[in-house]
């Protein structure tokens, strides 16, 4: 029995860390005011011939393509887009889905697992392995300080295994209201909202420790 419950607890903190990282991703890339502000901040107007509301419009429209498994695709009204774009595009959005499934199927064992936790007074187990989760952006923060476009470039050639995402402004002039400081304060929102769901899952196991 206890073998039993070990095993269960292992396959739940799974679950969980899988849920917490993939729900992490999903906001992040779906944080539409990170955006909306960076076109002020990163003056993303002055790089192209058109008004905020025609970027926005086109933004939600990439977005809308990444996001929508049934949507083909990918067309854009005031950027051309070539083939080597739409292709890296295209990768891009099977990893979103592909972030999107593990949301999908772990967060229910996840939630169940937490009940479980709370039935048997066991919240206190959350904080060992959530003070190790919140070392892990800490770590990956540290090395993209050092440099992000190392950081930039090494994520890149983890995840595609072709130079797709090196984008021509000519062909591809999307770029150029995507450029690299958005996907850094992109990286930076995904760190700070991991941390922060460690820290309250440590918070949580720490006042059920106190009951006991």
């Amino acid at each position: 029995m206890k073998n039993k419950w070990i095993w269960g607890e292992r396959v739940g903190f799974l679950c969980l860390f899988l849920t917490i990282l993939s729900l992490t991703i999903t906001i992040t890339i779906n944080f539409r005011p990170l955006y909306l502000w960076d076109i002020n901040q990163l003056h993303l107007l002055d790089y192209v011939a058109m008004d905020r509301a025609t970027l926005v419009k086109n933004f939600g429209q990439l977005m809308s393509y990444l996001n929508n498994p049934f949507n083909q695709t990918l067309t854009l009204a005031d950027f051309p887009v070539s083939a080597s774009g739409a292709f890296h595009f295209y990768e891009v959005k099977r990893l979103f889905l592909l972030c999107y499934g593990v949301l999908f199927v772990t967060i229910i064992p996840s939630i169940y697992f937490i009940f479980r936790l709370m039935k048997t007074n066991r919240l206190w187990r959350l904080i060992r392995p959530f003070e190790w989760g919140m070392m892990i952006p800490i770590l990956f923060a540290g090395v993209m300080a050092l440099g992000f476009d190392q950081f930039f470039v090494a994520f890149h050639k983890l995840f595609f295994n072709n130079n797709d995402w090196l984008f021509d402004p000519v062909t591809d002039p999307i770029i150029n209201v995507l450029p690299e400081e958005f996907f850094m304060h992109c990286f930076i929102l995904f760190f700070v909202l991991l941390e922060l769901f460690f820290f309250v899952g440590i918070v949580v196991g720490k006042r059920s420790l106190k009951k006991l």
